[in-house]
């Protein structure tokens, strides 16, 4: 059955197709048919400890990895859990992302979600692309704690363009390490058909950008009908005074009336 599954699972990096030489496309494939569907840019600023110059004292450096475009990848689809897995540069840097979908009972009644569960990144400080000279190099694991990221309903896929910062735990020392997320397209769950996104829910900071951004056209519609209309209620009133007759406020002016 295992070798069925891996026979009938195909897993693409097609990162080549985006413009942005930063953002990384993956596809997750289950009998000719997407289960999962990944467009994102990712860097990790990981610190790590290299000695002072008087080779006693320990300083932090911080290190800037991207992900990279070449990466390798693995891919799990089920009904409730999805997981994807990317390793580049010889498996020196390793990013697993865990999806969970739940229900969730709401004012509205029982409403099902799913949200980001569970980031696990391991890396080597002996690598020297990105590490240089670190004190006691070697392996190291960064996790995050209770994860509930990029909740979205059920049937929908996220979609964030703003950047989104994640803090990871790690193994060295307890430091934190950074995942900085930006341009998200992401759908694990109930695709529709082959290689398309379901209708997007948006996060909350570029629903914010989008109103700042259209608040202030709305608000000139509005003064400009307001205008139009006190401009026409203006020249309406002009007119039916202008056609009323003068009553004469000078008597001899009646004289002719007799």
């Amino acid at each position: 059955a295992a070798a069925r599954l891996a026979a009938e699972q195909e897993v693409e990096n097609l990162s080549g197709l985006s413009p942005n030489p930063e953002k990384d496309i993956f596809v997750v494939r289950e009998n000719r048919t997407t289960c999962l569907m990944a467009e994102f840019a990712a860097k990790f600023i990981v610190p790590y400890d290299v000695w002072a110059s008087n080779y006693v004292d320990l300083i932090t450096e911080q290190a800037d990895i991207p992900l990279s475009r070449g990466a390798e990848m693995k891919g799990k689809c089920g009904t409730n859990e999805s997981e994807l897995e990317l390793s580049w540069l010889e498996e020196a840097y390793t990013l697993s992302l865990s999806f969970l979908k739940e229900g969730h009972n709401t004012s509205r009644g029982p409403e099902a979600f799913w949200r980001l569960s569970r980031i696990q990144f391991t890396y080597d400080t002996s690598e020297r692309t990105y590490f240089k000279k670190a004190v006691s190099p070697g392996k190291h694991t960064a996790s995050s704690h209770r994860l509930s990221a990029l909740l979205t309903p059920a049937g929908k896929s996220y979609e964030c363009q703003a950047q989104q910062t994640i803090s990871l735990t790690s193994t060295d020392h307890q430091k934190s390490v950074q995942l900085l997320l930006s341009e998200v397209r992401l759908q694990p769950f109930d695709i529709p058909a082959d290689f398309v996104f379901s209708e997007e829910h948006k996060c909350p900071v570029d629903q914010r950008e989008q109103l700042e951004e259209t608040l202030p056209l709305i608000l000139g519609l509005i003064l400009g009908l307001v205008i139009v209309v006190t401009l026409g209620i203006y020249h309406v009133h002009h007119k039916l005074t202008a056609s009323q007759a003068q009553i004469p406020r000078d008597r001899s002016q009646y004289k002719h009336m007799g």
